[in-house]
């Protein structure tokens, strides 16, 4: 077998193994509902250059709202993904970095990036086909 069917049977022996769980209990849909969110993997990447301050990732993302940055923050925490450092000055600074957890999944969704942008063309094609009505004649 060649790399690409080893990594293939690997990829698939994990999904497998999921197979009759309840949903709910689903370890891939469980991690997979919380860095695909629509800001999860954005901040990740954004902070995969190094630890950024609040205001830095504002500007960083700028269509994110101050409350959807604050809570998608609290959750890549909960997670293990980022951690923030509070700097005892007036008034506090407070700084967010990835983890030893966030920064594996750089590479994953390096991948995945790279995918998208090689299929976009693609999939507009696609979605122009399907959108466009077809002659009843």
């Amino acid at each position: 077998m060649n790399s690409e069917q080893d990594q293939f049977s690997a990829i698939m022996d994990g999904w497998n193994s999921n197979a009759g769980q309840p949903v709910g209990n689903c370890p891939v849909r469980g991690v997979l509902d919380k860095i695909s969110d629509k800001w999860s993997m954005l901040l990740v990447m954004t902070l995969a250059s190094g630890p950024k301050r609040f205001n830095q990732l504002r500007r960083d993302i700028p269509d994110i709202s101050q409350k959807m940055l604050t809570q998608t923050l609290r959750e890549l925490q909960r997670d293990g993904m980022v951690s923030r450092k509070v700097y005892d000055t007036k008034p506090p600074a407070v700084e967010y970095s990835l983890t030893p957890l966030g920064h594996s999944i750089i590479v994953p969704f390096g991948h995945l990036i790279r995918w998208a942008n090689d299929n976009h063309p693609h999939i507009d094609q696609a979605r122009a086909v399907f959108d466009t009505p077809s002659d009843p004649a």
